[in-house]
């Protein structure tokens, strides 16, 4: 049998996206057909099944925001103010209702991981690599002298983790553009402090 060609990232973005949007359960192989370009045998092929799919299509939305993480941080001469942008940039994608900027992990981890263990598990690793991330970042800024925080850089971390998946969840209630921001702000100005 012949492999099918296509381009492994165009299509896991793309299945992310139909995924994000009406969620696993409610996500068809027609909705994933024509979502990807590909045919359901091609799918079958490169990914064993729906759930092969979404397994594949976490890894990529890893390592995509991985990337876009360390963007963020590569050329900040401040920790700090890569961190407000980061937030801002996260409130942006909640205002936007936009499925491809949604979060898959936090999605996946409401919807189906309770009821699979080893999605349960590959959500749970990239969250704990998120946050020891987001700890690294608050290292930085204690070594750079920007923040003089008594509390150790994990629980900012913690803090900061459950800020944001609170501030993507409100967000599906109060997409208001300027509460999000408030929260966001405040959210930053608590871990300053």
């Amino acid at each position: 049998m012949r492999n099918a060609e296509f381009d492994r990232e165009t299509v896991l973005r793309s299945a992310m996206t139909a995924f994000m949007d009406k969620g696993y359960a409610k996500t068809s192989m027609q909705d994933l057909t024509k979502a990807t370009g590909l045919h359901p045998g091609s799918i079958y092929c490169a990914f064993d099944n729906k759930r092969g799919l979404l397994l594949a299509a976490l890894a990529q939305y890893q390592h995509d925001r991985s990337l876009e993480f360390s963007q963020f941080f590569s050329d900040s001469t401040s920790t700090l103010a890569a961190l407000k942008a980061y937030l801002d940039h996260t409130v942006a994608e909640c205002v936007s209702c936009d499925a491809a900027k949604a979060c898959l992990l936090t999605k996946a981890l409401n919807e189906i991981a309770q009821q699979d263990e080893g999605i349960q598990a590959i959500i749970s690793s990239n969250l704990a690599t998120w946050q020891q991330h987001l700890a690294a970042v608050f290292d930085q800024a204690k070594a750079n002298g920007e923040l003089q925080s008594q509390r150790d850089s994990q629980q900012l971390a913690r803090f900061l983790a459950m800020g944001i998946y609170g501030l993507r969840t409100f967000a599906h209630t109060h997409p208001e553009a300027n509460t999000l921001q408030e929260l966001a702000d405040q959210l930053f100005h608590d871990l300053c402090a």
